[in-house]
């Protein structure tokens, strides 16, 4: 059998189940052949982004996997593996590479060079009896340790050599591992000592199967807990102990916690100084407790007092038990729970923004789709995500996540309109679930003609577009230049656009007629035909408590 028929037969044996791909890579046939079902995008990017979406939503367990082109493929790919690697998503990149008689030869592009720093690792195949070794070498990476983008590159010649015996795989299993006893032992005594503790978690809890442990931690230490961005969703945001989640913009409870506190607990994050994500204000005064698979992220931006390298289910296991000795059960006494505040804190930032949240104002008011949004889904079964800018930060502190991996967040590397393409593959992923969209002008503008991409493949996706005309939260950057050119403007008639495409498409100038769209959305998407919605909205520039 030929070097590709090895690749496509071993991702069949992995479980793979769609080929997130862009021609001309001889993977795509060969995997069509396996009963691998191609996806093709109508750019690269926006390919990456579904492999992306889909590992999230799987939780990593079934890991999205991307074919591209050599050379030009693989070129415009970059950006898709620039996110998932900032945001420490499990993909498995499967580019074309040159002939290897072709090597180092200027100026023809090679992956493993170019893609070094977005990857977790990386290699290529130089003979086509090696391509099991390496395969397994990839799957191993993928499902040991932080997550991060894998790539192995096929040179065409490979692909075409003959592959002589058996292929002789088997499935890979990743690693886990633990603390040390001793250390959990002296951090549970520090943990039950102090005054003002919180948690700080991150996705990591999600890929480690870890949120039913982080809930019982946070209730035996009677801790609040908040989110990362990538972490929303981690800890249920109607649990009287949540904070909420961080981002550009966040929630009142977490800024006045967090403040406050004596204690930092981190667990399942990297703890990355972000411009993404609530810094913690004044550490050198507060306890900083840093737990994470990964021992390069200890001390990276916070000095940490004390430290676990573990998995988090593992480490949250270890640390309750140890709790409930230290404690003979009772876990952290404390005269009044934190609850108390939290709800106080949480009541009067809601009231500040109810005018916000219920405002009859048009164009439409952002917050006001929001609050009908949630209204008129089951967030237990509906997967949301935001996208670059404005609907990031004015969606992440108002939307009530209650279940794991119903809320895709991501930051760092902020690539306008990667939002599109990780809600189609968390629809892939988990057809069962509504899963939303949230752009804005600028991303939609991105990446708006792989709408078709979901119109053909039938994945039933709703985007909701805050068509404003303009990129609002641009317009403090240069005045200037948009009072004498009218930089900032842009704009179009979406709705339009989207029913070229063939996808269900309404343009929405009331609330009322929001949620009558939006019902007609969800009975539409439930046949596969994606849809979207248009909403006029005004210029939106307030945020709740954003980095200064």
């Amino acid at each position: 059998m030929k070097g590709v028929e090895v690749v496509a037969k071993i991702l069949k044996q992995e479980g793979a189940e769609y080929l997130f791909c862009y021609p001309m890579h001889w993977l795509i046939e060969a995997c069509a052949k396996e009963g691998i079902r191609p996806i093709l995008c109508r750019q690269e990017r926006v390919g990456m982004a579904m492999a992306d979406g889909f590992s999230r939503t799987t939780n990593g367990e079934r890991v999205g996997v991307f074919a591209m082109q050599q050379g030009p493929g693989a070129e415009n790919a970059f950006p898709g593996a620039a996110q998932a690697f900032s945001d420490c998503v499990p993909i498995l990149l499967l580019p074309g590479g040159v002939p290897t008689e072709r090597s180092f030869i200027s100026p023809e592009f090679f992956a493993t060079d170019n893609y070094k720093n977005v990857t977790k690792w990386q290699a290529s195949v130089n003979y086509v009896e090696r391509i099991p070794d390496l395969m397994r070498k990839a799957y191993y990476q993928l499902r040991t340790g932080k997550g991060g983008p894998v790539l192995l590159e096929l040179p065409m010649d490979i692909l075409d050599a003959e592959f002589n015996g058996e292929i002789g795989y088997k499935v890979v299993s990743g690693n886990k591992f633990q603390p040390d006893q001793d250390e959990v032992r002296q951090i549970a005594k520090v943990l039950l000592s102090s005054k003002n503790p919180v948690i700080h978690a991150g996705q990591g809890c999600m890929y480690a199967d870890a949120t039913d442990e982080l809930l019982e931690f946070a209730e035996i230490l009677d801790a609040p807990v908040m989110t990362t961005l990538p972490g929303k969703s981690s800890f249920p945001e109607n649990h009287p102990l949540s904070l909420g989640a961080s981002a550009v913009s966040t929630t009142k409870q977490i800024v006045n916690f967090l403040q406050d506190s004596d204690l930092v607990f981190g667990i399942g994050t990297s703890f990355t100084k972000t411009g993404y994500g609530k810094r913690i204000p004044n550490p050198n005064e507060k306890i900083i407790i840093h737990s994470t698979n990964d021992l390069n992220d200890i001390n990276k931006d916070y000095q940490a007092d004390y430290s676990l390298v573990g998995d988090a289910k593992l480490t949250l296991k270890a640390l309750i038990n140890e709790i409930k000795n230290q404690s003979s059960g009772s876990g952290r006494v404390v005269k009044t729970s934190p609850s108390v505040e939290l709800e106080k804190l949480k009541n009067e930032w809601l009231n500040e923004w109810e005018s916000e949240l219920n405002s009859e104002e048009l164009p439409m008011n952002q917050y006001r789709i929001i609050s009908e949004l949630m209204k008129n889904v089951d967030p237990e079964n509906t997967i949301v995500t935001h996208d670059a800018g404005s609907p990031r930060d004015q969606v992440v502190p108002f939307w009530k996540s209650i279940s794991p991996r119903t809320y895709i967040g991501w930051g760092k590397s902020t690539q306008l309109g990667y939002g599109l393409g990780l809600i189609m593959g968390a629809k892939l992923a988990d057809p069962e679930k509504l899963c939303i969209n949230i752009m804005g002008d600028a991303a939609i503008g991105m990446v708006g003609m792989d709408l078709e991409t979901a119109v053909r493949n039938k994945i039933g996706i709703i985007t909701i577009v805050f068509n404003n005309g303009v990129m609002a939260i641009e317009r403090k950057t240069m005045p200037y230049a948009h009072e004498k050119y009218s930089t900032l403007d842009e704009g179009g008639d979406y709705a339009k656009v989207a029913d070229g495409l063939g996808v269900w498409s309404r343009r929405v100038e009331t609330p009322q007629e929001f949620v009558d769209a939006l019902n007609e959305a969800k009975n539409v998407t439930s046949s596969g035909r994606p849809a979207l919605l248009d909403c006029i909205v005004k210029e939106g520039y307030k945020f709740s408590h954003p980095r200064e």
